[in-house]
């Protein structure tokens, strides 16, 4: 059994954000170094596969003109658009036929950051007998950060794999690491 197996537990799911293709290098909105967690999710992905734990993805959907894109006044280039090759999970990304789809960012009216913001994952989660979600993808300053202190403020325990996401900078990506043990997430290390 791998040191991941070893991790994981009964009522445990990973959480995969936003590891598409406009968050990596080349798309619209690129994280620096965003494709370096593809590898190390795969290896989770793969755990979580072997030990019959769920996996769950989220992706940033937008229809054009989105509220969230700079030609709206939001804070974005437009990214992710629905249907594009930018919407597109990582083609190196395992992700099983079994992996659960979380959509979000498809309303006109307002951004949804977090895969727990009007998508009823609440209610999946609780329904497959989840209690702790290890998280990892893309940016950990944004979407991972939104999630994680949402799956906190539901009531979930969360773990944070550190060397699987990646922030939009490294002094965003402090405050959110900082954010997100305020509330009570643990940090985990694949190796």
């Amino acid at each position: 059994m791998s040191k991941i197996e070893e991790m994981l537990r009964r009522g445990d799911a990973l959480m995969i954000v936003d590891v598409q293709n406009d968050f990596c290098p080349g798309g619209a909105l690129p994280i620096e170094d965003g494709d370096k967690v593809v590898p190390i999710l795969n290896r989770w992905i793969a755990a979580a596969v072997a030990r019959g734990v769920p996996i769950y993805a989220s992706r940033d959907w937008h229809p054009v003109g989105h509220v969230s894109f700079n030609e709206r006044g939001g804070p974005w280039p437009p990214h992710c658009l629905q249907d594009s090759d930018g919407a597109r999970f990582h083609s190196n990304l395992e992700l099983p036929d079994s992996a659960v789809i979380v959509t979000k960012g498809v309303r006109f009216d307002q951004d949804q950051n977090s895969a727990f913001d009007q998508t009823g994952i609440v209610e999946q989660l609780r329904k497959d007998g989840i209690q702790r979600l290890l998280v990892g993808g893309l940016a950990e300053d944004v979407c991972v950060l939104a999630t994680a202190l949402d799956a906190r403020r539901e009531g979930f325990e969360v773990a944070l794999i550190a060397d699987a996401t990646r922030p939009v900078s490294t002094q965003k990506g402090e405050k959110a690491r900082k954010k997100m043990r305020d509330s009570g997430v643990h940090f985990v290390r694949t190796n």
